[in-house]
């Protein structure tokens, strides 16, 4: 089997302004893949890009083999977390459905076996008795699990989540984290995963794509995060400090495009 994803010399700018170039890296069926990097690197931007809601400067994406388009059944997507109107009427189960048919054209019309398949979504993230509560009224665990089922519903080929971890307190990062890492494994899915925080998803991750400056470095956790490579990535001198299993990275407080951050 070839590489569930290609991203092939691309690069991405606004006028002057690079966002990332020549990014050059495959996907593997089944690889786990955390995305990090300072606010503003073009992280949502490569998601995006794959979903072909953003058009690349210069290079291509291609999904199994194909370039990738929008409103492909082939990725699952879980996007950042946002509170939601209390007023919102559209029930659990029907918001997950749309992992199914909310790509097509005009109002879809839901049978009986998108149903049942959107409440055997709902029953894999432990969500079955959310199924007919208003998606308005969820807490922020309870709407992250629903973005999940809703994600892998479709069987993608690859889960792209966007932050879903933020606005969510340790225990629920952890939580969310294990039903994205279960489901896709199950799904034999490949998972690129956005997070300022690499602590809760740490024991899934395969390789860790690093975004500063507009460079990137991709490898292991233990060949990206140490302060040579970081420290080249920036253009300034970043410290990565190991401490009872942790991994803390510091850069220079007056660095406008990068803050303290902190691994395990």
């Amino acid at each position: 089997m070839g590489s569930v994803l290609k991203v092939a010399n691309a690069s991405l700018a606004f006028g002057e302004q690079a966002i990332w170039s020549d990014l050059n890296f495959e996907v593997q069926p089944g690889e786990f893949i955390a995305i990090i990097g300072a606010n503003g690197s073009g992280k949502s931007m490569l998601l995006k890009s794959i979903l072909g809601q953003q058009a690349l400067t210069s290079g291509s994406i291609e999904l199994l083999g194909k370039k990738a388009g929008f409103g492909s059944r082939k990725i699952g997507y879980i996007p950042q977390h946002r509170i939601l109107g209390t007023d919102l009427p559209l029930r659990v189960i029907d918001a997950v459905r749309f992992g199914l048919d909310g790509h097509k054209f005009g109002l879809p019309i839901p049978s009986k076996s998108m149903k049942s398949q959107a409440m055997r979504a709902l029953e894999a993230v432990d969500a079955e008795h959310l199924a007919d509560k208003p998606v308005g009224q969820l807490s922020g665990g309870e709407m992250q699990r629903v973005r999940v089922a809703q994600a892998v519903i479709s069987k993608p080929s690859l889960v792209l989540a966007d932050e879903p971890l933020s606005a969510l307190d340790l225990h629920h990062q952890g939580v969310v984290s294990e039903l994205i890492h279960a489901q896709a494994s199950e799904q034999k899915a490949a998972v690129l995963f956005v997070t300022h925080d690499v602590n809760p998803i740490i024991d899934y991750v395969d390789r860790v794509l690093y975004l500063a400056q507009g460079n990137y470095s991709i490898g292991t956790p233990d060949e990206v995060l140490r302060s040579e490579v970081l420290s080249k990535l920036y253009g300034s001198e970043i410290d990565v400090v190991r401490n009872q299993g942790r991994v803390v990275v510091l850069g220079t407080h007056d660095h406008n495009h990068h803050q303290d951050e902190e691994w395990s």
